[in-house]
């Protein structure tokens, strides 16, 4: 068949998407693009907001408008929470939850899925809770320079405005061998750079008491990775232990993803999060005492039930007072199941939105004030296989002189900030020292 994928979400989600395409490529299917007709759709889902599962809904519509002979498969956490809904949205014909999707190769090859048939596959279960048997290593592919490497599923703090532990379970992961046997299989394909993914990644392999700083030690040691990011990692779990490995390691980059969610401490509370505000600050000063130029980004809510102007104040003031590089921000929308639906004082939607835009204001601020802060300082940049041409040159609308067109390529510095040069073969998939300069930086790039 032509198989056609769509993902919303995470990294783990694409991560796992990729996996999946993969195998079903090995398979003998032909991978296609969302945008074109296929045989098969598949949607890997999102239920962090109100949203992401709109959007879901969106592309089940697309997807059969484009084909109604199509099969559409809808897996993932929005798939988990609200198998019964979707199944009766037209056009669906599997849903598959978070303790099924890996099954979607074989339920493809077992000869149900000719092409105009109606598939017999199993349906997941309508509960909301499930304990995964096994944990499966999935990384992605198709771009030999990066790959994204979940390595762990799954939560059991259970924040109350957060469903994902409903629809991923608790905290599961393999053995740090078995991560390791797969990560060196990553490095036998050519990428240079992992990006260590997970719903809670700190809290890897608790449950065989292993500890996730043992698997960044022996990750560390593998020959052909030259970089390695931990895309997020809760504040209460980021030790000064791991702190002082990643200033210290072969590979680990100077790049932290830290969620806050928010800056003040009664809201904190009621988010029944696992660290203050002081215990906050402490981590970054921590992280800028031994890794002066690290980028540190921070996820970040507006509009959570019990935020008031007051305490919105305190979160844009403790905000602008940290060392944070950029945010990742988020508007609040309730979560079926979730603890904070019974909190009271719920913010108005239009004040969400308006909250929203003033943290985005502020994330550019501080973007632009870090990048600054990079200016004139060389940094190794992992380049990048794809081509971009830009226009150089006058305006041509109003001097009529030709432009000059020049192919770039882009890579990412240590840092995180993302450079360009002219386009050259030789370098794809290799790292070289560059300088931050205004002319070579790729603007609006987070």
């Amino acid at each position: 068949m032509t198989i056609a994928a769509h993902t919303l979400g995470c990294k783990l989600n694409f991560a796992e998407t990729s996996d999946t395409l993969r195998r079903l490529a090995a398979a003998g299917h032909t991978i296609v693009e969302w945008d074109t007709e296929a045989d098969l759709y598949i949607i890997n889902t999102c239920t962090v907001t109100a949203v992401a599962e709109k959007k879901c809904r969106t592309a089940i519509h697309q997807a059969h408008r484009r084909n109604p002979k199509a099969q559409i498969v809808v897996m993932g956490c929005f798939a988990q929470v609200a198998a019964s809904d979707i199944e009766h949205i037209p056009g669906v014909t599997l849903v598959l939850g978070n303790d099924r999707k890996h099954l979607l190769p074989e339920i493809v090859g077992s000869g149900q899925w000719a092409v105009g048939s109606e598939a017999a596959a199993p349906k997941p279960p309508s509960t909301l809770n499930f304990q995964p048997s096994t944990f499966h290593l999935q990384y992605s592919s198709g771009d030999r320079t990066r790959t994204f490497f979940k390595i762990q599923d799954g939560c059991d703090y259970f924040c109350t405005y957060c469903a994902i532990p409903f629809a991923r379970g608790r905290s599961h992961s393999a053995t740090i061998e078995e991560t390791l046997c797969m990560a060196r299989r990553i490095a036998d394909e050519g990428a240079r750079e992992v990006v260590l993914t997970g719903v809670n990644t700190g809290t890897f392999g608790q449950q065989r008491g292993e500890s996730f700083l043992d698997l960044l030690r022996g990750l560390d040691a593998i020959e052909g990775i030259e970089r390695y990011r931990i895309s997020s990692i809760e504040p209460n779990l980021l030790t000064d232990d791991i702190i002082d490995f990643v200033a210290h390691s072969r590979a680990f980059l100077p790049h932290f993803h830290i969620p806050l969610q928010a800056g003040s401490d009664h809201v904190l509370s009621l988010m029944h999060r696992r660290y203050d505000t002081a215990l906050y600050r402490a981590k970054l000063e921590s992280i800028k005492a031994v890794m002066p130029d690290a980028c540190i980004a921070a996820d970040i809510m507006a509009g959570f039930n019990g935020e008031n102007e007051e305490e919105f104040r305190k979160t844009l003031d403790f905000v602008d007072a940290l060392p944070i590089s950029y945010l990742h921000v988020f508007t609040y929308s309730d979560r079926p199941g979730t603890a904070a639906l019974r909190l009271g004082e719920k913010v108005p939607i239009p004040v969400r939105h308006e909250h929203t835009a003033r943290l985005l204001e502020l994330s550019e601020q501080k973007h632009q004030a870090f990048i600054q802060s990079q200016l004139g300082k060389t940094r190794p940049v992992l380049w990048e296989s794809k081509k971009v041409d830009k226009s150089i040159g006058p305006d041509t609308l109003s001097t009529h002189q030709p432009v000059n067109v020049t192919t770039f390529m882009e890579g990412w510095t240590d840092n995180y900030i993302r450079l360009c040069r002219p386009y050259d073969a030789a370098l794809v998939n290799s790292v070289t020292p560059e300088t931050v300069e205004p002319a070579n930086l790729v603007r609006d790039a987070i």
